[in-house]
């Protein structure tokens, strides 16, 4: 088990040090009644526009995670807390049909999620995402899902109505072909082998799938680009985008520890490609640039991207959902309920 490692919190105005070894980060869970299920973005970083995260923090401990500071906001630290302190929203789906009920709701798609993986571990036993997307079926709403986990097959019953009646779309995050290789960096996330099947299984049932190549690291995987987007197409994707790895604030010391732990040989070599794709940065916050990088290195790699996609008859989207979801009304409102809900603040992004 991974001893508990956390960059300083800048929200906290002290530091724990531990004296000796520091103990074994072992799951907490906190559960929670949240006060909104629909969140909103404005972001033209992110992709989409309304999101739903019926958790906070994520067991698959990827060391890449741009979510890992968002745990910081909650006094939480942004490394193994991230990992292991997880939250729960026990009412989300409550929350959820509540607001797809209110009169200021358009039907707009919905994206699970904006923060960290809907199919996360704990959803076996809690289920709030197949309940979210329960609700969203009763009113016919678009739905949008990205996800590194198979856990999602569990709900291929209800994401392939949602495709008949509204509109259905699941993104399968893949940043490696080889099961060892993401092991080391997304340790306790389904290993690739599975998600490749994953596509499969959502194809067989009618639900559109696309694979997302993010992050990508350069001189760590960049070169499986080819291989992801053959697998996927066989395994019946229909759509792909790239992210170039971003590493904001504490996120940095966390992939680098875990790229230094698992990859000594290789981790001076993906650092200089970083610092070369971000001109002598380590990460780039302007908005746009996610998925951009510079240079000759990344142009070589955007092109194979380009390439392979168009070779293999994939359409190439800017985000997981971008093209996937129709913002047609297909959305069907209960009339008994619409005068009983009050219209609420939306919240932001990360809450």
């Amino acid at each position: 088990m991974r001893a508990v490692a956390n960059p300083p919190n800048p929200f906290e105005s002290a530091a724990l040090e531990w004296e000796g070894p520091p103990p074994p980060a072992a799951l907490q869970v906190f559960e929670e009644r949240c006060r909104s299920a629909i969140t909103e973005n404005d972001s033209p970083d992110v992709g989409f526009r309304f999101g739903v995260n019926p958790y906070r923090g994520c067991f698959h401990a990827c060391a890449y995670c741009y979510a890992r500071p968002s745990h910081q906001y909650w006094g939480f630290g942004a490394g193994t807390d991230f990992d292991r302190k997880i939250v729960v929203k026990t009412n989300v789906a409550e929350k959820l049909r509540e607001e797809l009920r209110a009169k200021r709701w358009k039907g707009d798609p919905i994206v699970f999620s904006g923060n960290t993986d809907c199919y996360q571990p704990l959803e076996a036993s809690y289920g709030l995402t197949r309940a979210c997307l329960e609700a969203c079926l009763e009113v016919r709403n678009p739905v949008g899902v990205i996800t590194k986990s198979v856990l999602v097959r569990r709900d291929l019953d209800v994401l392939a109505k949602l495709s008949e009646v509204a509109r259905a779309h699941v993104t399968v995050s893949i940043p490696f072909a080889d099961d060892a290789m993401a092991r080391a960096i997304e340790p306790f996330a389904s290993p690739p082998s599975k998600r490749f099947e994953t596509l499969r299984r959502l194809a067989d049932v009618g639900v559109g799938c696309g694979v997302s190549l993010g992050p990508v690291i350069p001189g760590l995987n960049d070169d499986q680009l080819p291989e992801i987007l053959e697998r996927a197409k066989a395994a019946g994707a229909s759509s792909a985008f790239l992210i170039l790895l971003r590493l904001p604030r504490e996120v940095r010391e966390v992939f680098d520890a875990r790229l230094q732990e698992a990859f000594p040989l290789r981790a001076d070599k993906v650092r200089h490609a970083i610092l070369e794709m971000r001109q002598g940065r380590m990460n780039d916050p302007r908005f746009g640039s996610r998925m951009r990088g510079h240079g000759p290195r990344w142009q070589l790699i955007e092109t194979l991207f380009r390439t392979t996609t168009r070779r293999l008859g994939i359409d190439v989207h800017e985000s997981s959902v971008d093209g996937s979801l129709s913002r047609e009304t297909t959305y069907v409102r209960p009339l008994e309920t619409t005068t009983r809900v009050r219209s609420k603040r939306q919240l932001t992004l990360f809450e």
